[in-house]
C-alpha cells in the first residue's frame, strides 16, 4: 500500500468550495450530491510513481493486484533500493509488461544517479514539475499530473488526459465537443481550484454516481 499523510477537508463553508459553486452551477450540483470532500495526500512519492507506471492502460483493480505483488516481492516496501535489487525478469514475472519494467527501471536509475530528486519538486512550478518528470522515459503528462494532484496537492491542475476525469466530465456537461481545447475552455472557470473541482468529479465516479444520468435541476 502507498503511504498516506495529511488529511485535507473541504465542505460548503470552505472558501474554495464557495468560489467553485458560484462559478459553475453544474459543478455546484455535483458538490451538493457528494457533500464534504476529504482526502489524504500521498507521502511515498517513489512508490506512487511506480504505481502510476503500472496503472497505465490498466484498470485500478488490476493495477492494485500488480502493485501488491511487487510490494510483497520487495519485502513490504517499494524503494529505489529494493527495485534495483530485482532483475527485469523478476518484475516481469509478476505480470508487469516488459515496457513497463523498463520504465520502472528508468525511474529507479534516475533517482539513484541523482538525475531526478523528488524532494526538490516541491519547490518547482507545475510546468517545471511536468518537464522534470517527463524527461524520464515511461512517465508522460498523465503520470506527471497525477503526481501534481495526489502527491504535491497542487490545486490548479486540469487532468484532461485522464480517462476517469473525462468520463465524469462528460457525465456532467454532455459536451458536443470533447477536444482538449474545448475542455480547457470549459474548465477555465475553476481556476485557481481546478484540482479540487477534478477531485469532486473523481469522487462522483468512485461513488457510482456516473452510472445514472446527471440532471441539473432534479
Amino acid at each position: 500500500m502507498i503511504k498516506l499523510v495529511k488529511n485535507c477537508y473541504f465542505d460548503k463553508n470552505s472558501p474554495e468550495i464557495i468560489y467553485l459553486t458560484k462559478k459553475d452551477k453544474h459543478l455546484a450540483k455535483v458538490i451538493d450530491m457528494i457533500g464534504p470532500l476529504q482526502y489524504q495526500l500521498i507521502s511515498d512519492s517513489y512508490h506512487f510513481l511506480i504505481h502510476e507506471i503500472i496503472e497505465q492502460m490498466l484498470s485500478k483493480k488490476v493495477a492494485l493486484i500488480l502493485d501488491k505483488r511487487l510490494t510483497e516481492t520487495c519485502q513490504g516496501e517499494i524503494t529505489p533500493q529494493s527495485i534495483a535489487q530485482l532483475t527485469n525478469e523478476q518484475i516481469h514475472q509478476l505480470g508487469i509488461s516488459k515496457p513497463k519494467v523498463t520504465y520502472i527501471k528508468n525511474l529507479t536509475v534516475a533517482l539513484t544517479c541523482k538525475k531526478l530528486e523528488l524532494k526538490t519538486l516541491n519547490t518547482l512550478s507545475n510546468k517545471q514539475v511536468i518537464q522534470k518528470l517527463t524527461q524520464i522515459k515511461g512517465i508522460g503528462n498523465w503520470s506527471a499530473k497525477m503526481y501534481l494532484i495526489f502527491a504535491l496537492d497542487r490545486r490548479d491542475v486540469l487532468p484532461f488526459e485522464d480517462g476517469a476525469f473525462l468520463e465524469s466530465f462528460r457525465w456532467v456537461y454532455k459536451p458536443k465537443d470533447s477536444s482538449v481545447k474545448s475542455i480547457q475552455k470549459k474548465c477555465q472557470k475553476w481556476h485557481p481550484y481546478t484540482s479540487i473541482a477534478a477531485r469532486f468529479l473523481y469522487k462522483a465516479q468512485d461513488l457510482g454516481l456516473t452510472k445514472t444520468p446527471f440532471h441539473l435541476f432534479k
